[in-house]
């Protein structure tokens, strides 16, 4: 079991991840997805969906009864191999304090078991979720990882109380954090024992070919829709969309058709406008086709602490399918800063619209600004990672 500082390292037998996502429900673009999928090719990977990190709220009971319906439905799944060697396993838990008080006596003997049964007992663990932060304790392993991706306590229904105190343990106990914004890794650098820089990657050849293809209709759904259209992909809540800036801006372009593909946390009367298209969530293989059908690539993110210490991975790719990209500023932006218009507040961030829609648009040279950002080169970073907890060289890898 890790000691809280970095070590020389027995090896390992495979991976146990403690995801911030649930495989069944969730867009699989998401890194911990992407990089355990892929590293699943070298290692048994048991990826443990989401344990939560706060109890659904009862004031909007429509995502409430979503959210416990969709837990329900995945727990009844068990242990499944998702794909060869990559296993994915609901564990009985709950969120909050009490999940904390579940970890020794109910959570983590189940993952133990369930790793045994796929052969993995001196595992890497692997940790997304802050829920899983005592889990370190419980489960004899090889190394710790913290993936450090999001800035979990900048969550706004999480219980700072709680969530604070899980990143604390985390820190202290992982032999390796794997960051994805370097500013969040250059200001937690000396916090940990050892750092990794790994930025979000793309499924380059899947979004390129949506891009290129020429069919300009797209998903039936969205078929209908005249030109121009303009398109945002990802979650619709409150920690990273600004609806209000969204609304205004669809308000004031009445001529543009807006879709918005992704599930949604926010009231279901947030956006009545008729030229505003909620299609909702949709498969991961289906995502590259709806950014293709459209004319512009929004991302109207707010300046939450959540957005200022995260790396979107929609950028990359909205690149690579290749439309103009139209977005509000936020700190992992500033390697892409050419490629994009970067509009603050509504005005604007509508004007850039207008002038994306009419100009004429190369999408070159963004794709050669992100052809090798795939997610195999990034497994193979994490991978090389992993193996250098073997070695005695301790210093911060960028």
């Amino acid at each position: 079991m890790a000691d809280g500082g970095a070590q020389h390292h027995l090896g390992f037998d495979g991976i146990i991840c403690i995801g911030g996502e649930d495989w069944w429900y969730h867009n699989r673009g998401h890194f911990d997805f992407q990089i355990m999928r892929r590293l699943a090719k070298r290692y048994p990977v048991l990826f443990v969906n989401s344990l939560g990190v706060r109890m659904p709220g009862l004031s909007d009971k429509r995502v409430f009864v979503q959210r416990i319906g969709r837990k329900l439905k995945s727990l009844a799944r068990g242990l499944v191999e998702a794909e060869p060697g990559f296993f994915v396993f609901s564990p009985v838990t709950a969120p909050g304090k009490l999940a904390e008080q579940m970890t020794t006596w109910a959570l983590a003997p189940q993952i133990r078991l369930a790793a045994q049964r796929i052969g993995i007992n001196n595992p890497i663990l692997w940790v997304h979720c802050p829920a899983g932060a005592k889990l370190t304790e419980t489960i004899p392993s090889a190394g710790v990882v913290m993936q450090r991706t999001d800035r979990f306590e900048a969550f706004p229904e999480a219980d700072p109380e709680i969530v604070g105190p899980q990143i604390a343990h985390l820190k202290a106990r992982a032999d390796l954090v794997v960051y994805a914004a370097p500013h969040l890794m250059g200001e937690e650098r000396g916090s940990v024992a050892r750092q990794l820089l790994v930025t979000h990657g793309v499924d380059f050849d899947r979004f390129a070919l949506a891009g290129s293809s020429g069919e300009s209709g797209g998903p039936i759904d969205v078929s209908d829709l005249p030109r121009a259209r303009v398109g945002f992909v990802g979650g619709v809540d409150r920690h990273t969309f600004d609806p209000d800036l969204f609304v205004k801006v669809a308000t004031e372009l009445k001529d543009i058709q807006f879709v918005i593909v992704g599930g949604c946390s926010l009231p279901e009367d947030w956006c009545p406008l008729p030229n505003v298209r909620l299609v909702g969530r949709k498969p991961y293989d289906e995502v590259a086709g709806y950014m293709a059908a459209m004319d512009v690539l929004i991302m109207p993110w707010n300046s939450s602490d959540w957005i200022k210490g995260c790396n979107p991975i929609k950028l990359k790719e909205y690149l690579a399918v290749g439309r103009p990209v139209v977005t509000t500023p936020f700190p992992a932006l500033e390697p892409w800063r050419d490629l994009v218009s970067v509009a603050e507040g509504s005005e604007a961030f509508a004007d850039a619209i207008l002038r994306s829609v009419s100009a004429a648009f190369d999408p070159a040279p963004g794709r050669e600004a992100v052809q090798s950002e795939n997610w195999d080169a990034k497994a193979d970073l994490v991978a090389g990672g992993l193996v250098d907890l073997n070695s005695d060289d301790h210093r911060a890898v960028a």
